[in-house]
């Protein structure tokens, strides 16, 4: 049976509607640039119209309504048009990495290599377009991530102190920027406006701070451009904890929030560090503080710090 896209409109066959047509309906512009791809990548496997639609078991019809921005596909027939077309969903929707064909020829270097690989090309990446500092450089500012109530802060002041390095919370940098607080901004401004501030307030902190130590918002990791930043010009120490460490340190700073409904709480708490897990790995440096007391941790992490930057212990 042929899987139907839901229309917009009545077009037969394979006319193409005339958007300046008296009545005519105004196209919504993701559904044109997603038309177009479709009939650019339809061009460039050297496809028919009729033998996609055979392919990906829908209508000629609805197939000339998808290509003229009139349909409105579901994703599991967008998913068989793109396996009609031999590419990817991501392709057909519109990846950046598929914008071109050096995006393309780069990307099949990179698919299906481990993340060791992966992370060598990065940082070969990053030393040949300049975006980054030399190791000297870079290890002169340590950025510690992880979630909130890991110890980043009581942690990050201890080390710098040792270090004899300048300490700043990028929350209170942000929060300067923006004139207001975090929970603010976000109900202010939205996300979007966020990111900004926060990329703001690391670049400032990069510039300004040849010794430094950082203590990150725990998100930082979800945003790929600032957390590039950062990989780029500061040494990463991931400070890991146990979850219900986590909640017990945050209502021990006398945030109840994230008590309140704890099996909720909790839950959430695992999916957010399954999300982040695979970016805070990318760390230079992991360290559980749950494994230790607050001076026995700080104790042992000054000697990793130390060991890792040839430091004197």
């Amino acid at each position: 049976m042929t899987t139907e896209l839901m229309d917009r409109g009545d077009a037969a066959g394979d006319a193409q509607p005339d958007p300046a047509a008296p009545g005519a309906e105004v196209r919504n512009p993701f559904l044109v640039a997603l038309g177009e791809r479709v009939r650019t990548l339809r061009s460039r496997r050297g496809m028919t119209r009729k033998a996609v639609a055979l392919a990906a078991d829908v209508s000629e019809r609805h197939l000339a309504n998808l290509e003229y921005g009139t349909g409105n596909a579901s994703i599991l027939v967008l998913l068989q048009v793109a396996q009609a077309l031999h590419c990817t969903l991501a392709e057909l929707l519109g990846d950046i990495t598929t914008s071109s064909p050096e995006w393309l020829l780069i990307r099949e270097l990179l698919e299906h290599r481990n993340e060791a690989d992966l992370r060598r090309a990065r940082q070969a990446l990053a030393e040949l377009m300049g975006a980054g500092s030399d190791d000297r450089t870079r290890h002169a500012r340590i950025a510690l991530i992880g979630l909130r109530g890991a110890g980043k802060s009581t942690l990050g002041k201890r080390l710098a102190d040792d270090l004899g390095y300048a300490f700043i919370e990028l929350s209170r940098e942000i929060e300067k920027f923006a004139g207001c607080g975090i929970s603010e901004i976000h109900n202010l401004y939205g996300a979007h406006a966020y990111r900004r501030y926060e990329r703001r307030a690391l670049e400032e902190a990069i510039q300004i701070y040849p010794e430094v130590v950082i203590a990150t918002p725990g998100g930082l990791v979800s945003d790929s451009a600032n957390f590039n930043l950062m990989l780029s010009h500061c040494y990463t120490v991931w400070l890991q904890a146990d979850p219900a460490d986590h909640m017990t340190r945050v209502a021990a700073q006398g945030d109840m929030r994230p008590m309140a409904g704890n099996k909720e709480a909790m839950e959430d708490l695992n999916r957010i560090l399954e999300g982040r897990s695979a970016f805070y790995s990318k760390a230079d440096l992991a360290f559980n503080t749950s494994q230790y007391k607050l001076d026995e941790g700080f104790a042992a992490l000054r000697a990793q710090v130390r060991k890792e930057l040839k430091l004197p212990v």
